[in-house]
């Protein structure tokens, strides 16, 4: 077993540890339940434990909430489900996403998982949510929202195709606003100036 550390300047941290077996991924999982603040991602014998910092979620939840008054204002039917862990043992892949939703009606797996990305480890995600069968994945990193769809691999778009009507620039601007509440009211506003 070997394993590497990371650390970003905004406090996240990550352990990634190489030739995990899934019993020993259930063991150290099992030994983490009762702390808080923890994230497991598994692939192919890479396991990666991540801490998150308070900016990391502070962006989800920025995130979450735009997207969510998008669909609202829109009208589109969603289901948030939030860091539901995908995967297991069977597809040797296990993820939380910071955010997920279905689209249209509620399903097992979500259609959209966003991830914020502070910190990088060994784990390819892309590679990890097309093994899931995730269609839309969203990365915001360094300030910069990048959609992928899943095709016959996971291609860089510049548009969702789940929502095309979005406007991603909008929306990006609102994500690292001064504040929370003023940045989904002003957002809010913008969308129903733009009907």
């Amino acid at each position: 077993m070997t394993f590497t550390v990371a650390k970003s300047p905004e406090c996240d941290r990550l352990l990634t540890f190489y030739e995990i077996g899934w019993p020993q991924f259930q063991s150290i999982e099992a030994a983490f339940e009762d702390v808080a603040g923890i994230r497991f991602i598994y692939l192919d014998g890479i396991l990666e434990i991540m801490t998150l910092s308070p900016e990391h979620e502070e962006y989800k939840k920025n995130l979450g909430m735009l997207l969510e008054t998008y669909l609202r204002e829109s009208e589109i039917r969603f289901y948030g489900q939030g860091s539901l862990t995908l995967g297991g043992e069977e597809l040797q892949a296990r993820k939380e996403p910071d955010e997920s939703y279905s689209i249209g009606t509620k399903k097992a797996m979500p259609d959209l998982a966003i991830e914020v990305v502070l910190t990088s480890g060994g784990i390819n995600k892309l590679k990890l949510y097309q093994r899931l069968g995730v269609g839309e994945v969203w990365f915001w990193e360094d300030g910069v929202l990048s959609i992928y769809i899943l095709r016959e691999k996971y291609e860089r778009v510049q548009h969702s195709e789940l929502l095309p009507d979005l406007d991603l620039e909008l929306l990006q601007s609102y994500i690292t606003y001064h504040d929370q509440y003023d940045a989904v009211r002003e957002f809010t506003q913008a969308l129903r100036d733009r009907d």
